[in-house]
Protein backbone atom coordinates (compact mmCIF):
# COMPACT_ATOMS: atom_id res chain seq x y z
CA UNK A 1 0.00 0.00 0.00
CA UNK A 2 1.80 3.33 -1.39
CA UNK A 3 0.93 6.54 0.75
CA UNK A 4 -2.21 8.22 0.44
CA UNK A 5 -2.44 12.10 -0.81
CA UNK A 6 -3.54 14.60 1.36
CA UNK A 7 -7.41 15.59 0.48
CA UNK A 8 -6.81 19.01 1.79
CA UNK A 9 -3.52 20.90 2.68
CA UNK A 10 -2.03 19.60 5.90
CA UNK A 11 -3.35 21.08 8.75
CA UNK A 12 -1.77 22.41 11.98
CA UNK A 13 -2.68 20.58 15.14
CA UNK A 14 -4.72 24.02 16.43
CA UNK A 15 -6.63 22.97 13.01
CA UNK A 16 -8.32 19.76 14.32
CA UNK A 17 -10.29 17.91 14.39
CA UNK A 18 -10.57 17.97 10.63
CA UNK A 19 -14.67 17.55 11.32
CA UNK A 20 -16.22 19.14 14.18
CA UNK A 21 -18.45 15.92 14.63
CA UNK A 22 -14.86 13.97 15.12
CA UNK A 23 -13.16 12.94 18.48
CA UNK A 24 -10.91 16.47 19.29
CA UNK A 25 -7.71 16.36 18.14
CA UNK A 26 -8.17 13.85 15.40
CA UNK A 27 -7.18 14.19 11.74
CA UNK A 28 -9.55 11.54 10.28
CA UNK A 29 -10.50 11.58 6.52
CA UNK A 30 -6.52 13.63 5.77
CA UNK A 31 -5.83 11.05 3.62
CA UNK A 32 -9.24 9.53 3.06
CA UNK A 33 -11.27 7.84 5.16
CA UNK A 34 -10.32 4.44 4.05
CA UNK A 35 -6.78 5.30 5.11
CA UNK A 36 -4.60 2.91 7.09
CA UNK A 37 -1.38 4.01 7.28
CA UNK A 38 -1.82 6.98 9.59
CA UNK A 39 1.06 9.18 10.13
CA UNK A 40 2.88 6.62 8.01
CA UNK A 41 1.75 8.63 5.03
CA UNK A 42 4.99 10.81 5.12
CA UNK A 43 6.89 7.77 4.66
CA UNK A 44 6.89 8.52 1.16
CA UNK A 45 9.53 7.14 -1.67
CA UNK A 46 10.82 10.34 -1.65
CA UNK A 47 12.09 10.35 2.02
CA UNK A 48 12.79 6.67 1.80
CA UNK A 49 15.50 8.02 -0.69
CA UNK A 50 16.94 10.76 1.15
CA UNK A 51 16.71 8.33 4.48
CA UNK A 52 18.78 5.64 3.12
CA UNK A 53 21.87 8.29 2.83
CA UNK A 54 22.78 8.55 6.41
CA UNK A 55 23.76 4.97 5.49
CA UNK A 56 27.81 5.65 6.09
CA UNK A 57 29.32 2.82 7.65
CA UNK A 58 27.05 -0.15 6.93
CA UNK A 59 26.98 -1.36 10.74
CA UNK A 60 23.54 -2.90 11.97
CA UNK A 61 22.18 -3.00 15.10
CA UNK A 62 18.43 -5.31 15.65
CA UNK A 63 16.91 -3.11 18.09
CA UNK A 64 14.24 -6.11 18.65
CA UNK A 65 14.35 -6.80 22.86
CA UNK A 66 14.28 -10.66 22.94
CA UNK A 67 10.63 -12.00 22.65
CA UNK A 68 11.55 -13.66 26.58
CA UNK A 69 13.07 -11.02 28.29
CA UNK A 70 9.42 -9.79 29.56
CA UNK A 71 9.71 -13.01 31.86
CA UNK A 72 7.00 -11.50 34.39
CA UNK A 73 3.94 -10.00 34.38
CA UNK A 74 2.13 -10.17 37.19
CA UNK A 75 -0.48 -12.27 35.49
CA UNK A 76 -1.94 -9.05 33.44
CA UNK A 77 -0.66 -10.53 30.30
CA UNK A 78 0.64 -14.08 29.49
CA UNK A 79 4.78 -14.67 28.88
CA UNK A 80 6.10 -16.52 25.68
CA UNK A 81 5.38 -19.90 25.68
CA UNK A 82 8.29 -21.79 23.24
CA UNK A 83 8.16 -25.47 21.94
CA UNK A 84 10.40 -27.47 20.11
CA UNK A 85 9.00 -30.91 18.73
CA UNK A 86 10.20 -33.20 16.61
CA UNK A 87 8.50 -34.38 13.45
CA UNK A 88 10.96 -36.95 11.95
CA UNK A 89 14.45 -38.55 12.55
CA UNK A 90 17.17 -35.30 13.42
CA UNK A 91 14.13 -32.90 11.77
CA UNK A 92 12.88 -30.52 14.47
CA UNK A 93 9.94 -27.82 14.26
CA UNK A 94 8.78 -25.70 16.89
CA UNK A 95 5.69 -23.29 17.73
CA UNK A 96 6.03 -19.91 19.65
CA UNK A 97 2.79 -18.68 21.16
CA UNK A 98 3.28 -14.99 22.81
CA UNK A 99 1.39 -12.16 23.73
CA UNK A 100 2.04 -8.87 21.37
CA UNK A 101 2.79 -7.09 23.71
CA UNK A 102 5.04 -8.45 26.11
CA UNK A 103 8.38 -7.35 23.63
CA UNK A 104 9.54 -5.12 21.49
CA UNK A 105 6.48 -3.82 19.52
CA UNK A 106 4.31 -1.85 17.37
CA UNK A 107 1.02 -0.82 18.57
CA UNK A 108 -1.11 -1.04 15.65
CA UNK A 109 -4.39 1.08 15.05
CA UNK A 110 -6.60 -1.44 16.13
CA UNK A 111 -4.74 -1.60 19.89
CA UNK A 112 -6.22 1.78 21.50
CA UNK A 113 -9.37 3.60 20.74
CA UNK A 114 -11.73 6.22 22.16
CA UNK A 115 -13.42 5.55 24.93
CA UNK A 116 -16.63 5.89 22.73
CA UNK A 117 -15.31 2.57 20.77
CA UNK A 118 -14.56 4.82 17.68
CA UNK A 119 -10.64 4.03 16.72
CA UNK A 120 -8.73 6.16 13.22
CA UNK A 121 -10.85 7.20 10.76
CA UNK A 122 -14.33 6.15 12.48
CA UNK A 123 -13.41 2.27 12.88
CA UNK A 124 -15.84 0.88 16.22
CA UNK A 125 -14.66 -1.25 18.70
CA UNK A 126 -17.91 -3.67 18.19
CA UNK A 127 -16.33 -4.00 14.08
CA UNK A 128 -13.08 -5.12 15.43
CA UNK A 129 -14.08 -7.77 17.89
CA UNK A 130 -16.62 -9.05 15.12
CA UNK A 131 -13.74 -9.17 12.62
CA UNK A 132 -15.10 -9.40 9.67
CA UNK A 133 -12.85 -7.33 7.56
CA UNK A 134 -8.93 -6.64 8.55
CA UNK A 135 -9.94 -3.02 8.58
CA UNK A 136 -7.02 -1.29 10.48
CA UNK A 137 -4.74 -4.23 10.83
CA UNK A 138 -1.09 -4.27 10.85
CA UNK A 139 -1.15 -6.17 7.25
CA UNK A 140 -1.70 -2.45 5.99
CA UNK A 141 1.70 -1.60 7.43
CA UNK A 142 3.16 -4.99 6.45
CA UNK A 143 2.67 -4.39 2.80
CA UNK A 144 5.02 -1.29 2.76
CA UNK A 145 6.84 -2.13 5.84
CA UNK A 146 7.89 1.05 8.23
CA UNK A 147 11.29 2.26 6.82
CA UNK A 148 12.68 6.08 7.11
CA UNK A 149 15.16 7.91 9.08
CA UNK A 150 15.33 7.02 13.03
CA UNK A 151 16.63 9.65 15.32
CA UNK A 152 17.81 8.05 18.85
CA UNK A 153 17.22 10.66 21.84
CA UNK A 154 19.19 9.02 24.34
CA UNK A 155 17.84 10.63 27.72
CA UNK A 156 20.23 8.06 29.70
CA UNK A 157 23.21 9.46 28.26
CA UNK A 158 22.00 12.99 28.90
CA UNK A 159 20.80 11.87 32.22
CA UNK A 160 24.47 10.37 32.88
CA UNK A 161 25.95 13.38 31.86
CA UNK A 162 24.02 16.17 33.83
CA UNK A 163 23.61 14.56 37.05
CA UNK A 164 19.74 13.30 36.91
CA UNK A 165 19.15 10.88 39.29
CA UNK A 166 15.96 8.91 38.14
CA UNK A 167 14.93 4.98 38.69
CA UNK A 168 14.18 3.57 34.64
CA UNK A 169 12.02 1.01 36.36
CA UNK A 170 9.97 4.50 38.15
CA UNK A 171 8.08 7.21 36.65
CA UNK A 172 9.54 9.76 35.15
CA UNK A 173 8.38 12.59 32.65
CA UNK A 174 11.23 13.61 29.53
CA UNK A 175 9.90 17.11 29.03
CA UNK A 176 9.89 18.35 25.24
CA UNK A 177 12.14 20.76 26.47
CA UNK A 178 14.75 18.56 27.09
CA UNK A 179 14.48 16.52 24.09
CA UNK A 180 14.94 19.14 21.64
CA UNK A 181 17.89 20.35 23.27
CA UNK A 182 18.94 16.62 23.18
CA UNK A 183 18.52 17.13 19.66
CA UNK A 184 20.21 19.95 19.48
CA UNK A 185 23.80 18.92 21.86
CA UNK A 186 23.52 16.19 19.28
CA UNK A 187 23.51 18.56 16.15
CA UNK A 188 20.79 17.23 14.39
CA UNK A 189 17.10 18.40 13.45
CA UNK A 190 13.76 16.68 13.25
CA UNK A 191 12.32 16.53 10.01
CA UNK A 192 9.47 15.45 8.57
CA UNK A 193 8.92 11.77 8.30
CA UNK A 194 11.48 10.87 11.47
CA UNK A 195 10.82 7.89 13.36
CA UNK A 196 11.63 9.09 16.91
CA UNK A 197 13.24 6.72 19.51
CA UNK A 198 13.04 7.32 23.16
CA UNK A 199 15.78 5.89 25.39
CA UNK A 200 15.57 5.55 29.07
CA UNK A 201 16.37 2.60 30.20
CA UNK A 202 14.06 0.31 30.94
CA UNK A 203 14.30 -2.64 29.31
CA UNK A 204 17.85 -2.66 30.57
CA UNK A 205 17.15 -2.05 33.96
CA UNK A 206 14.16 -4.83 33.65
CA UNK A 207 16.24 -7.32 32.05
CA UNK A 208 18.70 -6.90 35.38
CA UNK A 209 16.59 -7.08 38.13
CA UNK A 210 15.97 -9.44 40.93
CA UNK A 211 12.16 -11.48 40.36
CA UNK A 212 11.55 -9.56 43.80
CA UNK A 213 12.13 -6.13 42.13
CA UNK A 214 9.97 -7.04 39.18
CA UNK A 215 7.29 -8.17 41.17
CA UNK A 216 7.82 -4.69 43.04
CA UNK A 217 7.55 -3.19 39.49
CA UNK A 218 4.33 -5.07 38.21
CA UNK A 219 2.64 -4.93 41.10
CA UNK A 220 2.43 -0.88 40.97
CA UNK A 221 -1.26 0.28 40.52
CA UNK A 222 -0.93 1.86 38.19
CA UNK A 223 1.68 0.26 35.98
CA UNK A 224 4.76 2.97 36.73
CA UNK A 225 7.78 4.04 34.10
CA UNK A 226 9.54 6.61 32.08
CA UNK A 227 8.83 8.16 28.59
CA UNK A 228 8.14 11.18 26.74
CA UNK A 229 6.18 13.58 28.92
CA UNK A 230 2.19 13.41 27.80
CA UNK A 231 0.97 17.05 26.98
CA UNK A 232 -0.80 18.69 24.40
CA UNK A 233 2.31 20.60 23.79
CA UNK A 234 3.95 17.19 22.65
CA UNK A 235 1.14 16.26 20.68
CA UNK A 236 1.01 19.27 18.70
CA UNK A 237 4.85 18.94 17.77
CA UNK A 238 4.50 15.53 16.65
CA UNK A 239 1.44 16.49 14.47
CA UNK A 240 2.81 19.69 13.58
CA UNK A 241 6.77 18.34 12.81
CA UNK A 242 5.18 15.78 10.94
CA UNK A 243 6.58 12.82 12.65
CA UNK A 244 5.69 8.94 11.06
CA UNK A 245 6.00 7.15 14.24
CA UNK A 246 7.16 6.97 18.02
CA UNK A 247 8.86 4.40 20.07
CA UNK A 248 11.02 3.77 22.92
CA UNK A 249 12.30 1.12 25.13
CA UNK A 250 9.50 1.54 28.02
CA UNK A 251 6.24 0.15 28.12
CA UNK A 252 4.82 3.18 26.62
CA UNK A 253 5.77 6.05 24.78
CA UNK A 254 4.27 8.95 27.25
CA UNK A 255 5.34 8.68 30.76
CA UNK A 256 3.02 6.19 33.11
CA UNK A 257 1.06 7.42 34.55
CA UNK A 258 0.65 10.39 32.37
CA UNK A 259 2.05 13.52 32.83
CA UNK A 260 -0.94 15.54 32.18
CA UNK A 261 -3.17 13.44 29.51
CA UNK A 262 -2.48 10.52 27.75
CA UNK A 263 -1.15 10.47 24.44
CA UNK A 264 -2.15 6.95 23.59
CA UNK A 265 -5.67 7.60 22.34
CA UNK A 266 -4.77 10.71 19.69
CA UNK A 267 -1.65 9.28 18.79
CA UNK A 268 -3.03 6.16 17.52
CA UNK A 269 -6.80 6.89 17.44
CA UNK A 270 -6.82 10.36 16.09
CA UNK A 271 -3.37 10.69 14.09
CA UNK A 272 -2.98 7.23 13.16
CA UNK A 273 0.37 7.35 14.57
CA UNK A 274 2.43 4.19 15.21
CA UNK A 275 3.36 3.65 18.87
CA UNK A 276 6.55 1.19 19.66
CA UNK A 277 7.37 -0.11 23.22
CA UNK A 278 10.28 -1.95 24.91
CA UNK A 279 12.73 -1.44 22.28
CA UNK A 280 16.42 -2.80 22.63
CA UNK A 281 18.34 0.52 22.33
CA UNK A 282 21.87 0.05 23.97
CA UNK A 283 23.77 -1.17 20.99
CA UNK A 284 22.37 1.51 18.99
CA UNK A 285 22.81 4.18 21.72
CA UNK A 286 26.69 3.48 22.04
CA UNK A 287 27.70 3.52 18.27
CA UNK A 288 25.64 6.57 18.17
CA UNK A 289 28.00 7.72 20.64
CA UNK A 290 31.13 6.57 19.25
CA UNK A 291 30.50 7.82 15.45
CA UNK A 292 28.73 11.29 17.18
CA UNK A 293 25.96 10.32 14.69
CA UNK A 294 22.41 9.76 16.38
CA UNK A 295 20.36 9.59 12.98
CA UNK A 296 20.75 6.59 10.75
CA UNK A 297 18.39 4.34 8.26
CA UNK A 298 15.19 1.87 10.34
CA UNK A 299 13.88 -0.61 8.38
CA UNK A 300 10.49 -2.49 10.24
CA UNK A 301 8.56 -5.41 8.83
CA UNK A 302 5.23 -5.96 10.27
CA UNK A 303 3.92 -9.36 10.53
CA UNK A 304 1.48 -10.10 7.89
CA UNK A 305 -1.36 -10.24 10.04
CA UNK A 306 -4.45 -9.77 8.73
CA UNK A 307 -6.56 -8.04 11.50
CA UNK A 308 -3.27 -7.83 13.81
CA UNK A 309 -3.54 -5.91 16.70
CA UNK A 310 0.61 -5.05 17.48
CA UNK A 311 3.21 -6.74 16.03
CA UNK A 312 6.74 -7.47 16.91
CA UNK A 313 9.06 -4.61 14.94
CA UNK A 314 11.43 -6.91 13.25
CA UNK A 315 13.49 -3.50 13.14
CA UNK A 316 17.24 -2.88 12.54
CA UNK A 317 18.55 0.19 12.81
CA UNK A 318 21.27 1.01 10.33
CA UNK A 319 24.38 3.53 10.95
Amino acid sequence: MAPNKMTIPYPKFSDLPLDPSHPPHTAWGLWGMDDELGTLNHLTPERTVVAAKEIKTGLRFGINWALEQMDYTGGFRETIKHEIFEIGKSMNDDRITFNTQTSSQWDGLRHWGFDDGKFYNGYTQKEILENKTPRLGIQAWAKQGIVGRGVLIDFVAFAQRNGIKYDPLDWYAVPLKIATQIARECNFEFQAGDIILLRTGFTTAFENASLEKKKEVMSKSPFQYPGFESTFEVLAWLWDMKIAAVAGDCPGFEAWPPSEHAMHQILLAGFGMPIGEMFALDELAKECEKQQRWTFFMTSEPLNVKGGVATPPNALAIM
